[in-house]
């Protein structure tokens, strides 16, 4: 009988940790989603802002990021520069991340 007591411990407990890294795992693939996201709705705002692309740029970060299973949350655009923010959902949370895009900050010195 202790046996037994011991073997379903021993499965309660692997189960737990089980459950736990899947969530952790899911919410490290749901994180990386939603920066891939913000990097390209970043990069298509600030082709929108430069010319290259014909279209507001606002409105072309939000087509990419839903594209890409995001919603943008802020969109600002300053000269070439964009900056993006979006958030992917993960169950009743949310992932969130921001990019930048545009031409390199000069040089200082």
């Amino acid at each position: 009988m202790p046996g037994t007591v011991l073997a379903v411990g021993a499965i309660g407990c692997a189960a737990a940790l089980t459950v736990g890294l899947a969530a952790v795992g899911g919410a490290a693939v749901q994180s990386q989603r939603a920066a891939d996201a913000a990097d390209a709705a970043a990069l298509a705002a600030a082709d929108g802002a430069s010319g290259a692309v014909l279209g507001v740029p606002c409105e072309l970060a939000s087509r990419v990021a839903e594209a890409g299973g995001a919603a943008v949350t802020s969109c600002a655009v300053d000269g070439l520069v964009a900056t993006v923010t979006v958030t992917v959902p993960f169950g009743v949370l949310v992932a969130t991340a921001t990019a930048r895009a545009g031409p390199p900050e000069p040089m200082s010195g």
